[in-house]
Parts: C-alpha cells; structure tokens; sequence
C-alpha cells in the first residue's frame, strides 16, 4: 500500500514537472514526501528483516 502512495506521489510530481505546472513549491513538497515515505518504507523493511 505504501508502495503505491510513493509511486502516486512521485508520478504526480514527475506530471508537473513535464507538463510545466506553475503550483508554486506544492510539486517540490509533493517530491519530498514521497522521498520520505519511501525512506521509511526501507527503514521498517530492513528493521523486519533483522528480527
């Protein structure tokens, strides 16, 4: 589920970024969650792995 949310996010950013969307600095927030779900998704996979 997180996986698709990433995937959302960052292809709705990567949609901005093409299509040349003036939204302000909504696209460049859009990246950052995305990068910071994603890093968190890593994290708690590698914490499962170790127990």
């Amino acid at each position: 589920m997180l996986w698709a949310i990433i995937s959302l996010l960052f292809l709705l950013w990567l949609a901005g970024v093409i299509l040349k969307i003036s939204a302000g600095g909504i696209l460049h927030i859009i990246l950052i969650i995305a990068v910071i779900l994603l890093v968190f998704n890593l994290v708690r996979n590698a914490k499962t792995e170790m127990h």
